[in-house]
């Protein structure tokens, strides 16, 4: 079989809402990050076949097809590359990956740009559902979803809370690792572990301003301590979710280059990984996010590789009941596990997020000699997307 490499990974740092980079029109934070990619590498625009963006929240500012629009605000990509943009929602860089491995495994393409591009600040979460409601139309969940699911809506909070019920999560089991998200992010920025994979790119704030370098992701705590975590409210009544335990808000922009063997030769350039491999796989759309149990099982069933053969894990923290769940039904090593932080710390871009946890991950591999690592995410509608690299 044909194969598919990861050449080239970076990523901004995270912006917290209203933050150092809300003032960032989301197509020209994709593009910085973009350029930034085929600088590293040191690729010929004019050899990329094909530019696949992720984005969730496709309005506004991220409409139209942000990742043809990222292309022409390019300072580097000639208007004859094209771009396409995927919504497999939280999952949609990582289905990006896919989609560009894909076509490099096909032998239609030899090189692709896979990212995403998420403005949480300019274009807020949940804006292209709330319309039909807005115009009075009613919810976005189609009767007949309702009618089998018994729902008028889904709901990742409730989700969140009913994998914390399910597996007997306390809200100070939640708390801690939230705490430790924190404290391993802090560390990792501290020692210089993301520089090789953060782009830094001024800060632009949403009312003009912002001074100097962005170039460190703005929601780490390193002061954050389980008393502070503990004062937070919880998001529901009789819950264990809240703010402090679930991913923040945030902007950000994320790219990876992916190529065939034909293309590394093409560009003159070697891999950082190899695609081992990558599918994806739909779960309980209510309970939404223990998708990435089952689907782990399953890559894993199909690579030929046991999780005890894995290096290092990448599992979003979409909320912390998700990876601890994920990590109690495997049996996980927690020190290999979001060895960095997780979104919780560092922030989920929604769309940017899968390729930011690819380059993350694909960094962490290389500094620490390791040799496979494994990507899962949840997504909203119960999905979720599991890949495979090894390091090259």
């Amino acid at each position: 079989m044909a194969q598919a490499y990861i050449v080239g990974a970076v990523r901004s740092a995270g912006g917290r809402r209203g933050g150092r980079l809300s003032g960032w029109h989301p197509v020209d934070l994709g593009a910085h990050v973009v350029d930034a990619l085929l600088r590293r590498t040191g690729v010929d625009p004019s050899l990329v076949d094909d530019v696949i963006l992720g984005c969730v929240s496709q309005a506004g500012e991220q409409s139209t097809n942000l990742a043809r629009n990222v292309v022409l605000a390019s300072g580097m990509l000639p208007q004859t590359v094209p771009g396409t943009t995927v919504d497999r929602q939280c999952g949609s860089s990582q289905q990006a990956i896919h989609f560009a491995a894909q076509a490099v495994m096909s032998g239609w393409m030899d090189v692709v740009v896979a990212g995403g591009v998420e403005s949480m600040s300019r274009v807020p979460m949940g804006l292209p559902h709330s319309l039909p409601e807005r115009e009075g139309l009613g919810s976005y969940v189609s009767p007949a979803i309702q009618r089998r699911y018994g729902v008028r809506q889904f709901s990742q909070f409730e989700g969140a809370e009913m994998i914390a019920q399910r597996y007997g999560f306390t809200r100070e089991q939640l708390d801690a690792y939230a705490l430790l998200s924190h404290q391993r992010a802090a560390a990792a920025a501290d020692a210089g572990v993301f520089d090789a994979e953060i782009e830094p790119l001024p800060a632009r704030t949403a009312d003009g301003g912002g001074e100097g370098l962005h170039d460190r992701d703005e929601g780490v705590r390193a002061d954050t301590s389980a008393q502070a975590l503990a004062g937070l409210r919880v998001l529901r009544e009789g819950g264990v979710i809240t703010a402090g335990n679930a991913s923040q808000i945030c902007d950000g922009a994320s790219a990876v280059l992916v190529a065939s063997e034909q293309g590394l030769r093409a560009i003159g350039a070697m891999p950082l990984a190899r695609i081992h491999h990558m599918s994806v796989m739909g779960g309980d759309p209510v309970v939404m996010l223990l998708a990435p149990l089952e689907a782990t099982r399953r890559a894993l069933q199909r690579s030929g590789l046991s999780l005890d053969g894995i290096d290092l894990y990448e599992v979003n923290e979409a909320f912390a009941s998700v990876p601890l769940a994920w990590g109690r039904e495997l049996d996980a090593d927690p020190q290999r596990l979001n060895v960095h932080g997780g979104a919780i710390a560092l922030g989920h871009p929604l769309g940017a997020s899968g390729a930011r946890l690819m380059t993350t991950l694909v960094h962490a591999l290389h500094r620490r000699g390791a040799r496979y690592g494994l990507q899962a995410m949840c997504e909203g509608g119960g999905m979720a997307n599991v890949t495979i690299v090894e390091r090259m």
